[in-house]
């Protein structure tokens, strides 16, 4: 199964993600990513889900969250028309033998050190879902103790905008 993108924009009103949550959960979906932030408009936020599944049902599921009363715009978003990404924050053991190592690793990829103790670093990433999914395959030698992630945000390209008006 593929890894599907849906950009949802809602009345920023209490029971609406758990409504499209529900959605979901019926189609057996299992969300792998859920982002929720307020937009430019306060009265409205955008919710980022990143789900696998089939073409036939992630359309269903699109179809059946268009339909709820709070839902404005909806939209699959397509990995060449939009730009993805997801910050990070992973807290690995770093001892004086490996800190360098994994130093080198963040170079790499980009990160940033935001802490530092004897015995740990923690490390900023900002990427994309596989980005993100390598560099912690990179440190998972070292031990990580802790990871937290935003879950993935995607914007189209462009001059494309999520307004569909379902209303």
């Amino acid at each position: 199964m593929a890894k599907h993108i849906i950009s949802i924009r809602v009345e920023n009103q209490a029971g609406v993600l758990t409504r499209i949550a529900g959605l979901f959960s019926r189609r057996k979906f299992n969300i792998e990513s859920l982002a929720v932030g307020v937009t430019e408009v306060p009265e409205v936020s955008r919710i980022t889900i990143l789900v696998d599944g089939d073409d036939y049902t992630v359309d269903q599921v699109i179809k059946q969250v268009g339909k709820l009363i709070d839902v404005k715009d909806i939209k699959q978003l397509h990995a060449s028309d939009s730009i993805s990404r997801e910050l990070t924050f992973l807290k690995v053991e770093a001892s004086a033998i490996t800190r360098s190592e994994i130093m080198q690793i963040v170079d790499i990829f980009r990160a940033k050190i935001i802490d530092v103790s004897h015995t740990t670093l923690t490390i900023e990433l900002t990427g994309s879902y596989d980005k993100v999914k390598a560099f912690i395959e990179m440190l998972e030698p070292f031990g990580i103790q802790e990871i937290v992630r935003t879950g993935t945000i995607s914007i189209e390209r462009g001059d494309k905008v999520l307004t569909q008006n379902l209303e």
